[in-house]
């Protein structure tokens, strides 16, 4: 199989646009509320990043008290906070909802939301000008190696998608959490509300921790061999937390666990069975937990195994 990475890594190569941004739209969150603690820091972020002067985070509060004394007791007020307000309309909804709630793979979005394409496209310029969303672009190799190559049935249509991003975290949450709630919220009921964030709020944090991860891995080669190209990978095989590729051409790839347990060897296992099914060949493996790791998997750390911990985040600030 030819190796994925190979054809990319001959590009023109930019630096990703959503790990500068939500490296600096982190330190200025922190900033506003440097008594948190990074694991809150990153719990509030990935809900209110970008609202951040708008909202007093009491130390002492949980996350759930957080959300409910925004949300439910301030709802008409907190609304206020979508702009502009006609992103709370059809069709900017719709689109808004299915990137939030889904992968944010273009043309799943759009079949998500009942869009058409032209329809679909003249929106995400538009969100895109708004600086409400921004793609990621699609790094996959097209599996036609040339336009008489036959593929087999099951791969034939297969779409390379970009992806659609939310500048704000705030504005995720709010299409992914509040939208379809907003009647009982400005009642004052948020019970349904509560319960479905309390069910599904690690997402949230989940993709603000890759992000912040990503970051934090281009910082850790930046003065080394500095990183010219990053983020999240997909292909018709599998998904990627983070795969980037160095100005030697060194390919890194990265998994995040955003779990209250520790990594084991088996996730490194996991990992590297992923990278072969998918054809890249990787040079350094780089494993980000919340909660650290299991004493075997330290024992292997070396130039070729990185492991970042909750705490590292702090080079970031």
């Amino acid at each position: 199989m030819e190796l994925l990475y190979q054809k990319y890594v001959k590009l023109t190569l930019l630096l990703s646009m959503g790990r500068k941004h939500i490296k600096e739209a982190f330190q200025h969150f922190y900033s506003v509320h440097p008594y948190l603690s990074l694991e809150k820091a990153v719990a509030y972020f990935s809900i209110f990043g970008g609202v951040e002067e708008r909202i007093s985070c009491d130390f002492f509060e949980t996350t759930q008290e957080m959300v409910e004394s925004h949300c439910v007791r301030d709802f008409s007020l907190v609304e206020r906070w979508v702009s502009p307000s006609y992103l709370l309309e059809p069709p900017y909804r719709s689109l808004l909802v299915a990137v939030a709630r889904g992968d944010g793979k273009y043309h799943s979005v759009l079949r998500k939301a009942k869009l058409s394409e032209g329809l679909g496209r003249t929106l995400v310029e538009e969100l895109v000008a708004l600086d409400v969303l921004y793609v990621e672009s699609s790094r996959e190799t097209p599996l036609r190696k040339h336009p008489k190559h036959k593929l087999p049935k099951e791969q034939r249509k297969y779409k390379i998608q970009d992806k659609l991003r939310f500048k704000q975290p705030f504005l995720r949450f709010w299409f992914g959490f509040v939208v379809g709630h907003e009647k009982a919220l400005s009642q004052g009921e948020g019970e349904a509300f509560l319960e479905t964030f309390v069910q599904h709020s690690e997402r949230l944090r989940s993709l603000v921790y890759e992000q912040l991860s990503d970051a934090l891995l281009c910082d850790y080669y930046a003065k080394k061999d500095p990183i010219e190209a990053s983020g999240s990978f997909w292909n018709i095989h599998s998904e990627f937390d983070i795969l980037a590729v160095t100005q030697s051409q060194k390919v890194i790839l990265g998994e995040c666990k955003y779990k209250v347990r520790s990594i084991s060897k088996r996730e490194l296992s996991k990992l590297k069975e992923k990278a072969k099914a998918s054809g890249i060949n990787v040079d350094v493996y780089a494993l980000f937990s919340k909660s650290g790791f299991s004493k075997e998997l330290q024992s292997m750390q070396s130039d070729s195994l990185l492991l970042f911990d909750l705490n590292d985040l702090e080079a970031l600030l």
